[in-house]
């Protein structure tokens, strides 16, 4: 247990399923305020916010007085669509300049808390995906954000790290998990030979959010079961 959150504000953008919703999971259980954003009539108490909608974003941060972590985790991907530059355009909007705009809109008050930004970054961070370009684009992007911002916000006390999940159980692989060929392609480069589990997102979110990470910023963590290293 990290006896470090209770109390604290967090607020967890894209928190209403997946990876955003166990990390959410995770800071409740440590005794956290967590707001929750993401489509309505997804989880109980959540907060509907299209994050490409700049006011309504501002509007949501500025009203929340308080605000000691952010974490960013909603994002998209239209696999075989993603050469469509407007589809292309739209998962840039939601991945990452909806990213940029949540820090924007956090940085006054996580300032005034010291507070921490984590952002959701991807093994396509690192290697390109020919049937998602703008996933593989904004992802990148996002690892470059992570190390921008993280030299930018530095003197105000505000650390930005992100988390870079693997092959994730999640409504966003369903279709891999559904291929045969390619499910066994993901798991024989896998060293730990399984599929990750948003819940294995959570231990490293709140050491990533913990005063024991305190001289960590603008890192991006793979959370892979070894798959970048194999």
């Amino acid at each position: 247990m990290i006896p470090a959150f209770d109390g604290k504000r967090v607020l967890v953008i894209g928190g209403t399923s997946g990876i955003g919703a166990a990390i959410a999971d995770g800071f409740t259980g440590q005794e956290a305020e967590v707001i929750v954003t993401g489509a309505e009539g997804t989880r109980p108490g959540a907060v509907t916010l299209d994050v490409r909608d700049r006011a309504a974003v501002e509007d949501l941060v500025g009203g929340m007085g308080r605000l000691d972590h952010l974490i960013y985790c909603a994002g998209i991907i239209r696999r075989g669509d993603e050469h469509d530059p407007a589809v292309f355009a739209d998962v840039l909007a939601i991945n990452l300049t909806g990213a940029m705009i949540a820090c924007t809109a956090a940085r006054p008050l996580l300032a005034e808390s010291g507070g921490t930004i984590l952002l959701t970054a991807s093994m396509l961070s690192w290697f390109g995906g020919g049937l998602v370009p703008g996933y593989s684009a904004s992802k990148g992007g996002i690892a470059q954000l992570t190390k921008s911002l993280a030299i930018a916000y530095a003197p105000e006390g505000i650390r930005v790290n992100a988390l870079a999940p693997g092959w994730i159980a999640t409504a966003l692989t369903d279709p891999l998990r559904d291929n045969p060929e390619r499910e066994a392609a993901i798991l024989s480069r896998t060293p730990l030979g399984r599929w990750g589990r948003p819940e294995d997102l959570t231990g490293p979110a709140l050491f990533l959010a913990s005063p024991h990470a305190g001289f960590i910023t603008g890192a991006v963590v793979p959370v892979d079961g070894g798959y970048l290293a194999a």
